[in-house]
């Protein structure tokens, strides 16, 4: 009878017969294995973030993948972002986590910038943390006020990173006497730097220096935030923005500051079939909500503060619309710079 009715109704609406054992598709990353790329060296703060991420990812994702990550520091993370961009697999199996900055390389003229920052796919960030900058105690810069008459020498990594970028612009824009060093592969090894007094200080985001020796040490001072406004965290810290001379000094620093608002950029390279960069990019927000991933990140001091895919993707876009008077004069400035 169950068959009759079947037939009857495949006829009446110009159906196949369904087959009671037809088997689903498989998901495409069944049976895969989906790589975390880290633009930076193991041990800070990015590589935890991506770790733990990591461990949570695959439970939303059909198929249920397994998920690796794997350091690969250089340039800051301009390495990766080529990399990602040129060579890696177009089909969802390799993210890259780089440094928020990387994606304006292309617009204010970085040198070796293989890629183009709106074609690539932004999964989205699972923080959006403020940019400070410090100095040991013993350093001779104590106040944001003492860097236009005191050098203060800086750990950096390169082009791009928030590390050499920041210090090289302050230094052109607004004339703070920033000595960049460049070269280390994170910024654990700037902070094991700071301890060895190689370096005085490094620019670099709050939360990951919250985990290093020296900051909960109480040997360090901030100078100052790196930011469009002010991290309510850092209550009586200066924001970099208030010592613009004019109108056109306070725009630049408003468009490089825009990077803050990346967090910390997971992105797909550009090709990925759309379907699947939206199921990825879902599961990196439910993974975000995800209960057990959140206990995960407080048990290791990270500070969720949700970026979406698409929110970084409308950020870097805005950025390049800028006018054209802002972008020159941000652009002087980083030319400007030593980098």
């Amino acid at each position: 009878m169950w068959r009759a009715v079947v037939f009857c109704v495949a006829l009446l609406t110009g159906g196949a017969i369904p087959r009671a054992d037809a088997a689903q598709p498989e998901p495409f990353f069944a049976a895969r294995t989906i790589n975390i790329l880290v633009g930076f060296g193991p041990g800070g703060a990015n590589d935890v973030w991506a770790r733990t991420i990591a461990a949570h990812l695959g439970d939303h994702i059909p198929g249920r993948p397994r998920v690796i990550v794997e350091n690969v520091p250089g340039a800051g993370g301009l390495k990766l972002m080529n990399q990602l961009y040129g060579i890696s697999p177009k089909d969802g199996t390799v993210v890259g986590l780089i440094n928020r900055g990387i994606a304006f390389e292309a617009l204010f003229g970085g040198e070796g910038v293989l890629f183009d920052p709106l074609r690539m796919n932004w999964l989205g960030s699972p923080d959006r943390d403020t940019t400070v900058c410090v100095a040991r105690k013993d350093a001779p810069v104590h106040t944001m006020r003492d860097l236009f008459t005191r050098q203060l020498v800086v750990g950096a990594t390169g082009s791009g990173a928030d590390t050499a970028i920041y210090p090289e612009f302050l230094s052109a824009l607004l004339g703070m006497k920033f000595r960049t060093i460049k070269g280390y592969q994170g910024t654990k090894d700037i902070s094991l730097a700071m301890e060895r007094r190689e370096v005085e200080g490094l620019c670099v985001a709050y939360d990951s220096l919250l985990r290093e020796p020296l900051a909960q040490q109480g040997q360090i001072n901030i100078l100052f935030q790196a930011a469009l406004t002010p991290d309510p965290r850092l209550k009586g810290i200066p924001v970099a923005t208030d010592l613009a001379a004019s109108d056109a000094d306070r725009m630049a620093l408003r468009l490089f500051f825009a990077r803050v608002e990346l967090g910390r950029p997971f992105v797909l390279p550009p090709g990925v079939p759309a379907d699947r960069v939206t199921m990825l990019r879902n599961a990196f927000r439910d993974t975000v909500a995800d209960a057990g991933f959140r206990s995960d990140a407080r048990r290791q001091g990270l500070n969720i503060d949700y970026v979406s895919g698409e929110k970084l993707q409308a950020s870097i876009a805005a950025a390049f619309r800028s006018p054209g008077s802002v972008l020159q004069r941000t652009r002087s400035a980083l030319r400007g710079s030593s980098r």
